[in-house]
C-alpha cells in the first residue's frame, strides 16, 4: 500500500512522503510545487539537489531547487521565471497528494501538480495542469522538466526509421538551441537514439529537443534507470519548433523535459499533462546505442504494461 506522511527534508518543514514497500517519493510544500526525492528505500536519490538553495523560501528571485517541476513554454524572461518561492495548498488524495501553487500575479496561471504512486511498484503518476485564471486567452503550453543528479547518461528516441526508397519526405526532426554544439563529447548521436551525458567539468551548456512519438525518455545513474513516459499527439502543435522533449545539462545538472501540445486556453479553463515515471535497479552502464537496445528496451514492455 501507499503510505502518506508529513516529514522535514532538506531544511524544509512542511514536505510530504509518499512510499510503498519499494520506492519513496519526496515532495515539498514550503516552495513549488516541487518533487525533490525518487528513490529506492535507502538508495540513492535520482533527482539533483542543489544545496545552495534546498531549505530556502521567499524572496523575488527564481531558484533552481533541483527536483521537479512545472513551468508553462514556450520560455520567455520575465514569463517563465516567476519565483515559486512560497507555499502551496496541499490536499489529500487516494495514493497521493495533490500540490497548487497561488495564482502566479504577474502571468495569471496557476499551476496545480498531482503526485500519486503505485502501492506496490516503484513507479509514480504526475499529473501537471495548468490553469487561466486571466480575463483573457492565454497560449501556452504545460512543460514538465526533472532535474536528475549529476553523473549519469540521458537517452531519448528519434522517430521511427525507415529507407530512401519508401520515405522521400521528412518524418522528424531536431531542434537546437543557439549554444547547441553537436560536436560536443557529451552527445552521441545515433540512428536509432540521442544520448547526453552529465558532466561536472563541463564548460558550456547543451540542449537539443524535438518530436518523441515513443512517448518516452531515460536516464541511467549508478546502476539505477529512470524512465519517464509521456503522451505524445502527432497531429497537434508542440512549442519550440515541434518539441515533445527536450533534454538540457551544464557542469551541474541534466534535464528531462516533456511537453504537452500549444493550447489556448480561454478564462477559467486548464490543460494537463501525465507523466508516469519508472525506477529500475541493478541496471548495466548505458553509454551508447548498443546499451539502449539491450539495457533499456527490455524494460519498456513491462513498464508500459504496469
Amino acid at each position: 500500500m501507499t503510505s502518506i506522511e508529513k516529514i522535514s527534508y532538506g531544511g524544509w518543514p512542511a514536505c510530504w512522503r509518499l512510499r510503498n514497500s519499494s520506492v519513496e517519493l519526496v515532495a515539498t510544500s514550503d516552495v513549488g510545487p516541487r518533487v525533490m526525492r525518487f528513490a529506492f528505500m535507502g538508495g540513492d536519490n535520482v533527482l539533483c539537489e542543489l544545496p545552495d538553495t534546498l531549505g530556502k523560501t521567499g524572496g523575488t528571485q527564481w531558484r533552481n531547487y533541483g527536483g521537479h517541476r512545472l513551468w508553462h513554454a514556450p520560455e520567455s524572461q520575465p514569463r517563465t521565471y516567476h519565483p515559486d518561492n512560497t507555499p502551496v495548498q496541499v490536499q489529500a488524495l487516494e495514493n497521493g497528494i495533490c500540490l497548487t501553487q497561488p495564482t502566479e500575479p504577474t502571468t495569471g496561471i496557476q499551476k496545480e501538480l498531482q503526485l500519486t504512486l503505485d502501492p506496490h511498484a516503484a513507479q509514480a503518476t504526475l499529473r501537471h495542469r495548468l490553469t487561466n485564471q486571466n480575463l483573457w486567452p492565454v497560449t501556452l503550453a504545460p512543460w514538465a522538466i526533472t532535474v536528475m543528479a549529476a553523473g549519469g547518461v540521458a537517452v531519448f528516441p528519434l522517430p521511427p526509421r525507415g529507407s530512401h526508397s519508401a520515405d522521400l519526405l521528412p518524418t522528424g526532426s531536431l531542434s537546437l538551441w543557439s549554444y547547441t554544439d553537436m560536436s560536443d563529447a557529451r552527445w552521441t548521436w545515433g540512428s536509432r537514439y540521442v544520448l547526453l551525458r552529465q558532466d561536472p567539468s563541463a564548460k558550456t551548456p547543451q540542449k537539443a529537443g524535438g518530436p518523441v512519438p515513443a512517448g518516452w525518455a531515460a536516464y541511467w545513474l549508478a546502476g539505477q534507470l529512470f524512465i519517464k513516459s509521456f503522451p505524445f499527439h502527432p497531429a497537434a502543435e508542440y512549442p519550440d519548433r515541434g518539441c515533445s522533449f527536450e533534454t538540457y545539462t551544464d557542469a551541474q545538472i541534466l534535464e528531462l523535459e516533456s511537453l504537452g501540445p500549444l493550447a489556448t486556453l480561454q478564462p477559467g479553463a486548464s490543460v494537463e499533462h501525465v507523466e508516469r515515471w519508472h525506477l529500475v535497479r541493478d541496471v548495466p552502464p548505458v553509454a551508447h546505442a548498443a546499451d539502449v537496445t539491450a539495457h533499456v528496451l527490455p524494460r519498456l514492455p513491462a513498464l508500459q504494461a504496469a
